[in-house]
């Protein structure tokens, strides 16, 4: 492949993941917003209303990362993103015709979810199979920019067309942004397919799951996503209703909190190629938990002063920090797993940590009616703390370059 169809390959992939993103992005924020401010939910009604949405995280990350590993990647990708489509126009059109209730909005918002699992988990197997090595550091860095771009200004747009109109073209714009990604998915090369095993399902997920737990790199990895992602949407369960009824933010107020992440998203993304100039490839891991911490003592700061500007700041750095942990911990994966089991890797660390998401938004649900809802922001502090310590302590923070890690394939 030449450096310009390789170019071209990586921008169709980066555009197909910005609206991918911005479509989910937009669906994620107008949806708990909605169920506040339209139907009135409660705060254990919302948190579990994000326990459905997340939970096809947990139930059909495997099933799809085997999925992946059998059929086209691209093919399935744009069956499931035009699933997706379908889900949030009816959202519009149940919306509009004044017919939508809680659990209509709970059933589409799994459809919706569904699509993003089948995204996520063959994209990196895609990437890995149409893009030259060489460039795999290069393609995760504009994927992630796309998707920085979505995280920012996807939530922004959501929360305001959540608060105009009564939000009824939030899940119509979701829509179109959807096509669009199929259109970009549609001009990607076909991929190179590896001929089938013959072996048994239950054999190659074994095999996957075997993977990450005997690798030392991968292991910690997957440990650490595993608590900030349940810390993370414990947070996002209750931070629509914690602002709209403790810190008397307006719906559009959520969107912009929410899109100041994408902020972080964006700038640490950018400013990725300067940080790995000055922190090693390992410093580069730790900065996603680090920022992720002290963004955890910002927000619970909240509860004794309610200081709005913690709020934003606290949400930049939820972006900044992990978003460089997601850049480096993708290529990580990429070089030591063997391009066979990519896609059973990813779709076991998806389960095992986008999984975590329902569990944290269903402790969200325990905990604000059981301890009240600022308990929760407590146990999001907690929860990041975990993650720090994990990777602190183990083999990935001590990586010194994205050679070594060469080196180390080289050698298994």
């Amino acid at each position: 492949m030449t450096n310009k169809s390789t170019n071209v390959t990586i921008r169709h992939l980066s555009n197909s993941n910005l609206a991918a993103q911005f479509s989910e992005q937009m669906a994620i924020a107008a949806i708990p917003i909605l169920a506040v401010v339209a139907l009135g939910v409660s705060a254990e009604q919302s948190a579990t209303l994000q326990a459905i949405n997340t939970l096809p995280f947990l139930l059909l990350s495997i099933p799809a990362g085997l999925l992946a590993d059998r059929f086209q990647r691209k093919r399935l990708m744009i069956t499931t993103e035009l699933i997706r489509a379908v889900a949030l126009f009816l959202l519009f059109f149940l919306f509009y015709t004044k017919s939508l209730g809680l659990y209509e909005l709970a059933g589409l918002s799994f459809a919706v979810a569904t699509g993003t699992v089948v995204y996520s988990v063959a994209t990196p197997a895609l990437v890995a199979s149409v893009v030259n090595k060489n460039y795999l550091l290069t393609a995760n860095r504009k994927l992630e920019i796309a998707r920085s771009i979505a995280f920012t200004a996807g939530p922004s747009f959501g929360g305001i067309l959540a608060g105009w109109a009564s939000g009824i073209f939030s899940f119509l714009v979701a829509f179109m942004l959807s096509l669009i990604s199929v259109w970009f998915l549609s001009s990607l090369p076909g991929e190179k397919r590896q001929p089938p095993s013959g072996r048994h399902i239950l054999h190659e997920l074994s095999e996957g799951i075997s993977f990450i737990t005997n690798n030392k790199f991968l292991r910690p990895v997957v440990a650490t996503a595993f608590i900030f992602n349940t810390s993370w949407y414990l947070l996002l369960a209750i931070f629509a209703y914690y602002a709209i009824n403790y810190l008397h933010f307006s719906a559009s107020a959520v969107g912009v909190a929410l899109g100041v992440f994408g902020a972080g998203m964006v700038v640490g993304a950018f400013l990725y190629p300067v940080i790995s100039k000055y922190l090693g490839f390992g410093r580069q891991i730790l900065l996603g938990p680090m920022c992720a911490f002290i963004a955890s003592l910002l927000m619970a700061s909240t509860i004794l002063d309610k200081n709005i500007p913690s709020v934003f700041f606290s949400f930049f750095l939820f972006g900044f920090g992990p978003i460089v942990w997601t850049i480096s911990t993708t290529s990580l994966r990429q070089i030591v797993t063997p391009g066979v089991l990519i896609s059973r890797v990813s779709s076991v660390i998806m389960t095992a940590t986008f999984g975590a998401r329902p569990l944290g938004a269903a402790l969200g649900a325990w905990l604000s009616a059981t301890f009240g809802v600022t308990s929760c922001l407590i146990g999001v502090v907690i929860g990041f703390s975990v993650q720090l310590g994990i990777i602190a302590l183990t083999a990935p923070s001590r990586i010194t370059s994205i050679d070594a890690l060469e080196h180390v394939e080289a050698k298994a």
